[in-house]
């Protein structure tokens, strides 16, 4: 592992979110969801930089503002072009690596993330993922990618659904962006642990409620446990449509 690597998670946030308006700032355990998100983030031990990429609409002024008030650094771009709005947000950042955070899963694992980091270092990839095909609960999705690889994209392509969606240039073109997929060792695919609806809010503040202390943050493997011994927690947004990555395979992305 090279510790002289700046490796920049940068957090894609907006507060229009038409499938639940706000919900950046919903609060679970006292805390808003970006806190909690953040609060992951932290733990890994392979980021050294965190950023939260906004928009300039004056609506996400209040997003800024939380970021500057929690010493949180962020920077405001397009809200359109996300691959754009990463690309000068990597840049200020002067970063080696990038990791893809959506903000809207509250419960991204630091020890995934970092197992992922590790891969794709050790197999001198421009790209690394977990989810393509997916194996983890959906909302533990992990990517992970190099300056080069973003600047490639971002120079190169011209395709608005790929400057929507940030990592979609790379799927797209594997023979020009060395990549591959991290995996789990079984498929628990079938897990939604992320935030798009009412019932989804309610799962997550539900499994907080049990696992939650602001000394130390629960990972995977204890939300695991305690699906096991209540299985009626996972019934809650069980109901919840699917992205298409979880419903075909295929890659999809928020935000």
């Amino acid at each position: 592992m090279e510790i002289d690597l700046v490796i920049s998670a940068i957090i894609q946030a907006r507060l229009n979110s038409t499938r639940l308006p706000n919900k950046t700032f919903a609060e679970i355990e006292g805390y808003p969801l970006i806190w909690h998100i953040i609060n992951r983030i932290k733990k890994s031990m392979r980021i050294n930089d965190i950023v939260v990429a906004t928009t300039i609409n004056k609506e996400d002024d209040l997003l800024g503002e939380w970021c500057g008030k929690n010493n949180i650094k962020s920077f405001r771009g397009s809200e359109n072009n996300v691959l754009e709005r990463y690309y000068f947000a990597a840049l200020e950042s002067h970063t080696d690596i990038i990791v893809r955070v959506t903000a809207d899963d509250p419960f991204k694992d630091p020890e995934i993330t970092d197992e992922v980091i590790d891969f794709m270092i050790e197999e001198k990839l421009e790209f690394a993922y977990n989810n393509n095909p997916p194996s983890y609960p959906e909302g533990l999705d992990t990517e992970v990618f190099t300056m080069e690889a973003l600047k490639k994209a971002y120079e190169t392509s011209t395709d608005a659904f790929e400057h929507e969606h940030v990592t979609q240039y790379f799927y797209k073109n594997p023979l020009l962006i060395k990549q591959g997929n991290c995996s789990y060792h079984s498929d628990l695919s079938h897990l939604r642990w992320t935030i798009d609806k009412v019932q989804d809010l309610e799962m997550a503040r539900t499994v907080y409620k049990y696992l939650f202390n602001d000394k130390e943050v629960f990972l995977f493997r204890d939300i695991l446990q305690l699906l096991e011994v209540n299985s009626w927690i996972s019934e809650i947004n069980s109901g919840v449509e699917r992205s298409d990555m979880y419903r075909k395979g295929m890659s999809n992305e928020k935000n």
